[in-house]
């Protein structure tokens, strides 16, 4: 009986010894082994990969729920995104910058391209030169506001070399197009100041980008031409501005026989993105000249009408609904993501920088109030809700954030420069965090929207006093001319010689002396 027992242990250490042998086999060819890993990490792979898609839509979804959530409460989505992105990045360590390597910069260049040239397509010429002259305006005093007091901050402050100082400052003296527009089309503000707005965001990259690489290579070759800086103005903007309006010309003659391509409604992107590579390698702006295609595109019919009809026959096309709907979501997806990789990209390492970034934030939009309101006239018919929406409308972005990495390049000390980027990718950080509260709390609270309204006010009020000022010198200047005059007349001199001449005649003398006696004799 224990026999019988024994034989089905046997069998089982029978079955037991040929699997180790098995395996023994199996492990003597290593090949097989790495062919059992690589298929785990094969499985392994493909579900992160999955789970990232999966994540994707979620983040596309939500984009659209935040969208929602502005109409309704007018708290911006870019707030959650980049939410969302500092818990990706700097909170969790899920996703790094350097992970993204530079797939990160180049989305955002892309994303800046796509924003500026459907806000292009919006605006017609009427508009344009109803609004051109105050957006320079508010771009320039925006820009010499915000320069000098970082510069000023950093200079005597934080006791950083003078001209890092006013790298500094030249490098957050702009505003962020990717981050403005989308919230000026979400506010649903009226045309003019809307304009102002892209148009001020656009011209201020230019400044910032020209003005900052002026002074780091004016570090690097310890030599400054303003020649040379005035003349990259020029170049970046107007030459800028003639190539982006030439290829919208171009494109909108072929664009009927383009969309008898197959699948072709996304070419019109693509010729944007190659306007946009040329004139940065011929060293223009190719953010301005991506929005002056958009521009060109919008006002074709009035291009050909004025110009183009004597010598050319062949009507132009015009960008149809189906494509503007398509470019209105391919920014809605762009943003989203471009936000998000922000919030991946604040460095939160060190805490001396984020406290510096967020009193220079708070400064910059104190300043931007007496900059709004010089910048605008009465004439300008803007209502005081906008004009609080203009105040607070003052973040930094894509542009700020690649001149603080040049930085490292043109700035000999490391140690400095590394400083500088962090104060810019904190204030980064803040003016966005700022603004994103600030508009729904002029929204909604009036307190905050009565102090908006007193600061501009004030600042009217000393825009008045200053007028009257000068109106008062002006009355003064004229009346005390006008007695001026009368007394240069009196001693004049050829006036005082008569009188003596008159006096010396002959007979003078008895003459008064007569008419003295005829009056005491009366």
């Amino acid at each position: 009986m224990l026999q019988t027992e024994l034989i089905p242990t046997t069998n089982t250490l029978s079955r037991v010894t040929d699997t180790i042998a098995t395996v023994s086999d199996t492990l003597k060819h290593h090949h097989a082994v790495e062919n059992v890993l690589e298929q785990v990490s094969t499985n392994s792979s493909s579900r992160e990969i999955g789970l990232t898609i999966a994540i994707i839509g979620l983040l596309i979804f939500t984009a659209h729920l935040f969208s929602e959530i502005f109409s309704r409460k007018r708290i911006p989505d870019v707030l959650f995104l980049i939410i969302i992105g500092l818990l990706i990045g700097p909170v969790f360590h899920w996703i790094s910058p350097e992970s993204l390597g530079n797939a990160g910069s180049l989305f955002s260049g892309i994303t800046l391209v796509t924003i500026l040239f459907e806000s292009g397509t919006q605006l017609r010429f009427a508009a344009l030169k109803d609004s051109f002259g105050g957006a320079l305006k508010l771009t320039a005093l925006n820009f010499i506001f915000s320069a000098v007091a970082v510069w000023l901050v950093g200079w005597l402050v934080l006791k950083i070399d003078p001209v890092i100082s006013m790298i500094l400052g030249c490098v957050l003296g702009g505003t962020a197009s990717a981050v403005v527009i989308p919230i000026v089309r979400q506010l649903r503000m009226s045309e003019k100041p809307a304009i102002m707005l892209i148009l001020e965001a656009a011209i201020g990259n230019v400044f910032s980008i020209v003005l900052a690489l002026a002074l780091m290579q004016a570090i690097k070759s310890k030599h400054l031409e303003f020649g040379a800086i005035l003349g990259n103005i020029f170049s970046s903007f107007i030459l800028a501005t003639v190539m982006g309006l030439i290829g919208a010309i171009f494109w909108a003659l072929i664009l009927d026989q383009i969309r008898n391509i197959k699948y072709s409604i996304l070419t019109t992107p693509a010729f944007v993105f190659i306007i946009y590579g040329i004139n940065e390698w011929m060293g223009f702006s190719g953010a301005i000249a991506a929005l002056a295609f958009g521009i060109g595109l919008a006002n074709i019919d009035t291009i050909y009408n004025a110009w183009l009809k004597k010598f050319i026959k062949k009507v132009p096309v015009n960008l149809n609904e189906t494509e503007r709907s398509l470019f209105s979501e391919l920014v809605l997806l762009l943003k989203t993501f471009f936000f998000i990789y922000v919030g991946i990209s604040i460095q939160l390492k060190q805490w001396q920088p984020i406290i510096i970034g967020l009193g220079i934030s708070v400064l910059l939009f104190i300043i931007r109030i007496p900059a709004v309101r010089f910048a605008i006239s009465k004439k300008d018919n803007i209502p005081d809700k906008e004009l609080a929406f203009m105040s607070a409308l003052n973040p930094k972005g894509l542009t700020a954030a690649v001149l603080a990495t040049q930085a490292l390049i043109y700035i000999p000390n490391l140690e400095v420069a590394m400083f500088i980027r962090n104060i810019v990718f904190s204030v980064i950080l803040f003016t966005i965090v700022i603004n994103s509260i600030l508009i729904p709390l002029i929204d909604r609270e009036r307190g905050i929207y009565r102090f908006y309204g007193s600061m501009l006010s004030f600042n009217q009020k000393m825009k008045n006093i200053v007028s009257k000022t000068k109106e008062d010198g002006e009355k003064w200047h004229k009346k005390h001319s006008k007695t001026r005059e009368f007394v240069d007349e009196m001693f004049h001199s050829e006036v005082i010689t008569d009188i003596i001449e008159q006096q010396d005649k002959p007979g003078a003398v008895n003459n008064k002396a007569e008419s003295s006696n005829m009056d005491v004799a009366d």
